[in-house]
């Protein structure tokens, strides 16, 4: 864009896309959510993860949700819900306690980011114990 805008006689060149990976066989998958938040505080995790819940079921995927707070869009139970997981966990997003799901529910793939720091720094400490 900046090339171009330095020649703006010169014709644009778009970089050519590479063609996307083919489809996961993945059938579920464990969520890490968004975890403890209060007022005025980390509101787009939570949002951002129960997005990711309803794209993932119509996607056909099961969705296994792991979140310890029980007020949150992310964990509604609701029959009505378009975002609700197949599963939910109330649990904290730790290590020791997302290796316990992980064997219990044996899912196909975690997504880590959805729900913030706490989430991604869970991720990191597994990786570095070799978990991942």
């Amino acid at each position: 864009f900046l090339e171009a805008c330095k020649k703006p006689m010169d014709k644009i060149r778009f970089p050519v896309r590479k063609p996307a990976p083919p489809r996961s066989n993945a059938k579920k998958v464990l969520l890490l959510g968004s975890g403890g938040t209060s007022i005025g505080q980390a509101g787009e995790f939570d949002y951002s993860g129960g997005q990711a819940i309803k794209a993932l079921k119509e996607e056909g995927l099961e969705v296994v949700l792991m979140n310890p707070n029980i007020a949150s869009v992310q964990t509604n139970t609701d029959d009505k819900s378009a975002s609700k997981a197949d599963h939910v966990f109330f649990l904290p997003v730790t290590p020791e306690f997302v290796e316990e799901v992980i064997k219990k529910e044996k899912p196909d793939g975690v997504i880590i980011s959805m729900g913030g720091q706490t989430d991604l720094n869970c991720a990191v400490q597994m990786h570095e114990s070799g978990t991942f």
